[in-house]
């Protein structure tokens, strides 16, 4: 592979870059680290959390834990006491949250006030519903946290415990330790590491949901190629391959973009047939995204499956034009 244009791109424009791994066919063709970085380094890889989170659902969905999508939100936490006249919230789904539809009582995300409190889920709930309707798309990370204590309530295990036995054991991704945060420098300081390894969690210790999982690429290339084997790895079906196509086709769009559930959809014209062997027409390709340019990019149509890592990098963009530009025409 000629990678010089592709390497001269990623130096002008994503110089945060720290890793980058491609399967095709699932053999790795590819792979070439940066700024120090090697195969073992983990990073934060930030919203590709979410997508992880989606599978964890999608497995307790398939061990009877969870019901239906349809289930509403509060049915999973039967302590939790609304406010007087709240109507909003109690309409609110699973569906809801994994397809960014839910309303929020905000303007803008308060980070602070829910990652500065002793619980992460509670001060998620208590910012669910208000006076916006239901169905509007509004990506929201700090909401997105619900979800882990649905997982825990359903299942009745920590979710740290039921994404080690359900998904990275079988995968052979070693298990994330629990990391936490004594104030908010020590948070930040998070962010900035070169490498950073495990899974954030709040002072209960349950985990992000939607942010906080440090991975690998040659990690997020086993997650990647799982999606892409519709929830099969080595012959065990660890998620329903149902559960994977409805995660990674549209369920919603936003401006030009489209979502699944947790999942951003790049080719909303693929599988449209909903067959097992790849798309009725496009590449069907979808993507787990998060902050600094971190991702997890799918292609069915071609087999294919990229990981890239990176630094921590305000307002950085996404990696799907250099990966569908300069990546691969090299590789295909």
């Amino acid at each position: 592979m000629n990678d010089k244009e592709l390497i001269g791109q990623i130096e002008k424009n994503y110089g945060n870059t720290t890793g980058l791994a491609v399967q095709k066919g699932g053999e790795l063709v590819y792979e070439k680290y940066f700024d120090g970085h090697t195969e073992r380094d983990k990073v934060h890889t930030f919203s590709v959390t979410k997508s992880i989170t989606s599978l964890l659902i999608g497995m307790a969905m398939d061990q009877g834990s969870i019901g239906s999508l349809e289930q509403k939100v509060l049915d999973f936490f039967s302590d939790y006491v609304t406010k007087r006249g709240e109507k909003t919230i109690q309409q609110v789904t699973l569906k809801h949250m994994l397809t960014m539809t839910a309303p929020y009582k905000y303007k803008s995300e308060p980070y602070t006030r829910v990652y500065g409190s002793d619980d992460w889920v509670k001060a998620g709930l208590d910012l669910l519903g208000g006076k916006k309707g239901i169905g509007e798309f509004l990506y929201s990370t700090v909401g997105t946290q619900i979800l882990s204590g649905v997982l825990q309530n359903a299942t009745g295990m920590p979710m740290l415990e039921f994404a080690n036995r359900n998904l990275f054991e079988p995968l052979g991704i070693d298990k994330p330790l629990p990391v936490t945060f004594a104030n908010k420098e020590e948070h930040m300081a998070f962010y900035r590491k070169k490498s950073s390894s495990g899974w954030v969690v709040d002072p209960k210790g349950v985990p992000a949901a939607g942010w906080g999982l440090s991975l690998s690429p040659r990690d997020m290339l086993k997650i990647g190629q799982l999606a892409l084997n519709l929830g099969n790895w080595n012959g065990k079906q660890l998620v329903s391959s149902e559960w994977v196509k409805e995660s990674t086709r549209e369920h919603v769009r936003w401006d030009d973009l489209s979502y699944g559930y947790l999942w951003w959809v790049i080719d909303s014209d693929g599988r449209e047939d909903g067959s097992e062997n790849g798309p009725a027409n496009g590449s069907g390709s979808f993507a787990a995204m998060g902050d600094s340019g971190n991702i997890i990019y799918v292609n069915p149509a071609e087999q294919v499956v990229v990981a890239i890592t990176c630094s921590f990098k305000p307002r950085a963009g996404h990696m799907i034009g250099l990966i569908e530009q300069y990546l691969l025409p090299e590789i295909l």
